[in-house]
């Protein structure tokens, strides 16, 4: 990939191939009005490179192009959608908001980005953020300006398009462009290593190696077929837009580490409430490996712990509780919540914020609406989103949370 030179971050230069070019207007930088084609993102980034280089854009310049390659870091493989992530862009080029605006606007207007969602502050309520609005999207394109220089033959129109073959003036261009690449480099013999002054290869016997123990443990990868394969990248091509941190990590490594959570039975916004519980207030750097990570650790947990114990207080009001509904004529059950003090009703709350595991026992021995008296509707919900996101959600009501709608 060539780095821009002088020439992109002046006016027009001489060599542009359009002097005529001028900016793509606002009501066609949508994508159901563009007239650029749909680009993957190593296409994508060659077009842009070639496209600040040309000169076609006083304003684009190497700032053009570091922006231009973060989104393309982010982007999706076979799509091309990218969340604008405005914030997080200006600190990874190291720029201002306010930069980061001005040189997407400047791809825009080149033709090589049109919004596919354009973002509201609508308040998503995810859990461990305060405040989450609805993220812009945008989708990669290729203008016909480069296709035109590269002599690309293109099927169709607008969004849609595709190259379907080139022209014979693009065909000596590519023919250049691969002899280019493929010439020799001349080392000099000085820093070629030479085996002539080594000793020979010992001929008696090899020495003996040890043959490494392997525990046996459940390999989610053994006897997948490749139907299955194919369904495990869908669902994570399905949960990737759901979930920011995941963007920087690809569909196949993305599946292979979601395998646990889709053998489980959970569709695409379950996955997501999970994954959304596993990085709450930061970004993991290889996000495939720390989902991994996290699944491994829970089925230790499960499998080292036994059941939570829960406290006096808790047993004391669930066998109330059973007794009351036990009553025959009585005009309805009293509740054992109410028999509790101020202060175990803050111990149980202050323990169950640090062991959802007795929220989860609550609801199995006291019922849904005296839990919710007991724990409070927000740490209930918390609990069951991030523990229960594989049950039915008639049993527990989590479809109804703002998370998963």
């Amino acid at each position: 990939m060539r780095h821009p030179t002088g020439a992109a971050s002046c006016c027009a230069s001489p060599s542009c191939p359009d002097p005529a070019w001028l900016p793509v207007p606002r009501p066609l930088q949508e994508l159901d009005a563009t007239a650029s084609r749909r680009a993957q993102p190593r296409a994508w980034l060659r077009a842009v490179v070639w496209l600040v280089e040309a000169g076609l854009h006083r304003r684009a310049g190497a700032t053009t192009l570091a922006v231009a390659r973060d989104l393309a870091r982010r982007m999706d493989y076979r799509l091309g959608f990218v969340l604008y992530d405005l914030e997080g862009t200006a600190a990874r080029c190291g720029v201002s908001v306010a930069t980061v605006k001005r040189h997407v606007r400047v791809l825009r207007e080149l033709g090589a980005l049109v919004w596919r969602r354009h973002g509201t502050k609508r308040n998503l309520r995810l859990p461990g953020r305060r405040y989450a609005g609805t993220a812009t999207v945008y989708a990669a394109t290729i203008p016909a300006v480069y296709d035109a220089a590269m002599g690309h033959r293109l099927e169709g129109s607008g969004y849609g398009a595709r190259v379907c073959g080139v022209t014979g003036a693009g065909r000596e261009r590519a023919v250049e462009a691969s002899r280019a690449r493929s010439r020799p480099v001349d080392n000099p013999p000085a820093g070629n290593r030479s085996s002539a002054g080594r000793a020979p290869h010992s001929s008696g016997r090899h020495h003996h190696v040890r043959q490494a123990e392997v525990e046996e443990k459940r390999n989610y990868t053994s006897r997948r077929s490749p139907l299955q394969a194919a369904r495990d990248i869908a669902v994570a091509r399905q949960v990737r837009p759901l979930v920011g941190w995941t963007q920087r990590e690809g569909l196949r490594r993305l599946a292979y580490a979601l395998r646990p959570l889709i053998d489980r039975g959970l569709d695409a916004r379950a996955i997501a409430a999970e994954l959304h519980g596993m990085a709450a207030g930061w970004r993991p750097v290889r996000p495939a490996a720390w989902i991994t990570t996290v699944l491994g650790r829970d089925r230790e947990e499960a499998v080292g712990h036994g059941p939570t114990e829960p406290p006096e207080a808790f047993r004391r009001s669930a066998i109330d509780a059973r007794e009351a509904w036990s009553v025959v004529g009585a005009d309805g059950p009293a509740c054992g919540v109410e028999g509790l003090t101020r202060g175990e009703v803050v111990q149980l709350r202050s323990a169950a914020a640090n062991d959802p595991g007795l929220v989860l026992a609550a609801l199995e021995n006291l019922g849904e609406r005296d839990t919710r008296r007991l724990y409070t509707n927000r740490l209930v919900d918390a609990v069951l989103l991030y523990e229960f996101t594989g049950v039915s959600r008639g049993r527990t009501g989590i479809g109804r949370h703002p998370a998963l709608m």
